[in-house]
């Protein structure tokens, strides 16, 4: 928790809180293409979460344009990052495959995912 002070005549003390910002989103898993031999499997954002994760991360944005996540699906929780992806248009999230495995998660199939920015 931050606290901030004013100098100056009057000096006021406020507590700012911070609400972690949170997504959840129903999307299928796909394999990329480029790599489909090696399993890599993501799952793409929704537009509008995507256009909302932009606007709110860009100034905390890593290289590639990465953003920093916590992700939930089912009983499993891991920390990854989200991709801007030009092909798929918005952001995809890469799902490991120990996930895949706990989860009983297959491509093309979809999965309930709860998703909080990290840095935001």
């Amino acid at each position: 928790m931050a606290v901030l002070s004013r100098v100056g005549p009057t000096r006021q003390t406020a507590r700012v809180t911070r609400t972690p910002v949170t997504y959840a989103f129903d999307a299928p898993l796909w394999l990329w293409e480029a790599r489909q031999g090696e399993g890599w499997t993501f799952v793409s954002l929704p537009e509008e979460v995507a256009d909302e994760v932009l606007e709110l991360a860009a100034p905390v944005a890593r290289g590639f344009g990465s953003v920093r996540v916590e992700v939930t699906v089912g009983a499993t929780t891991w920390h990854t990052s989200l991709f801007p992806s030009k092909d798929a248009g918005t952001y995809v999230l890469p799902v490991k495959k120990a996930v895949r495995r706990a989860e009983g998660l297959e491509v093309g199939r979809s999965a309930s995912i709860e998703l909080r920015l990290r840095d935001v």
